[in-house]
């Protein structure tokens, strides 16, 4: 079970955007860090995933810094709006990436994050099948092709979700179908480098939703594990495999590269071990996984009760 996003943390590292103490969103696309580094408490990167030389590509979204200086992290993972967006930012994500030798995987989120300012999902895909976003891919899309790192764009994910999260998770199949297929054909048009991730949650439903082999590159999933969550509704602890399992069989037939696009774990000491040394290691039982990116933040999206929300990232902050 996977709840989240509208990722309200912000990136970049020009800064946390603050005003009058509340975070200010959009403007800006979220995950490369600031330079300052947490306090923690316990052993500094006790969550990590264990990286061994013939482990998957590793890489994290990676909001406060704790991968900065890390040589496993292969992949630098960005979020942002297409709207109310600064793209001339992206230069700095790319700077950073290159300076530490990692690709840029960039999600594109087709709203905006001011709440308040997004539209229905019916407005949104009349809008999108009107032509009306063209130029909003584009813009992302152009800069994108500007950069030095390469990059694979990610575009509306977890579609197939069923927890009332995202404005496109409301489309009807065909409707989805419709609109990723545009907005990778108009992007193709502006960036002739870039690879296409589609990216379900995992849901039995998320054939329905798959826009074609030439319009994907890489499928993409979203894998958690909350101990708490498993034991309530499982009845016992799952792993990263069991967790994996039943998403990996229904993409596998695609034959695709499979990226674990979202990681996370949150549990005791045992079950932290058993995921970060499994996450990551190259297994017979997925032999289309090619990499796994952690999701190296609190969780914005509220589980259902009473779960909260999961602090997934690797270095805790000290508290009083």
């Amino acid at each position: 079970m996977k709840n989240k996003k509208t990722r309200t943390a912000i990136v970049v590292s020009i800064a946390t955007l603050v005003l009058t103490g509340s975070v200010l969103a959009a403007s800006i696309p979220r995950g490369i860090p600031t330079g300052a580094k947490p306090v923690a408490t316990g052993n500094l990167g006790d969550k990590r995933p264990i990286i061994g030389p013939d482990s998957l590509t590793f890489g994290a979204y990676d909001p406060h810094g704790d991968f900065t200086d890390d040589p496993n992290s292969k992949i630098e993972h960005l979020f942002l709006p297409w709207e109310d967006v600064d793209l001339s930012t992206l230069s700095l994500a790319d700077e950073y990436a290159q300076k530490r030798g990692r690709k840029l995987f960039i999600t594109v989120e087709p709203w905006s994050w001011a709440a308040d300012w997004r539209s229905s999902p019916e407005a949104l895909i009349s809008g999108i099948l009107a032509g009306r976003y063209d130029a909003n891919m584009a813009a992302v899309c152009s800069t994108a092709a500007t950069l030095k790192s390469d990059v694979t764009i990610r575009w509306a994910q977890e579609m197939d979700e069923t927890d009332n999260q995202f404005t496109w998770a409301h489309w009807s199949p065909a409707d989805y179908v419709t609109a990723y297929q545009r907005m990778v054909t108009v992007c193709r048009e502006h960036n002739k480098t870039a690879k296409y991730m589609w990216s379900p949650k995992g849901e039995p439903t998320l054939s329905a939703f798959y826009p074609g082999d030439e319009f994907v590159d890489v499928v993409g999933l979203s894998v958690f594990g909350l101990q708490q969550y498993d034991r309530d509704h499982l009845g016992k602890d799952q792993t990263f495999a069991e967790a994996l399992s039943s998403k990996y069989r229904l993409v596998k037939a695609l034959g695709k590269p499979i990226v674990v696009a979202e990681l996370g774990y949150e549990g005791d000491s045992d079950y932290v071990r058993s995921w970060a040394e499994d996450a990551a290691k190259r297994s017979p039982e997925f032999p289309d996984l090619t990499a796994v990116v952690y999701f190296n933040d609190k969780e914005v999206y509220p589980w259902p009760r009473p779960y909260g929300l999961p602090d997934w990232r690797v270095v805790r902050e000290a508290t009083n």
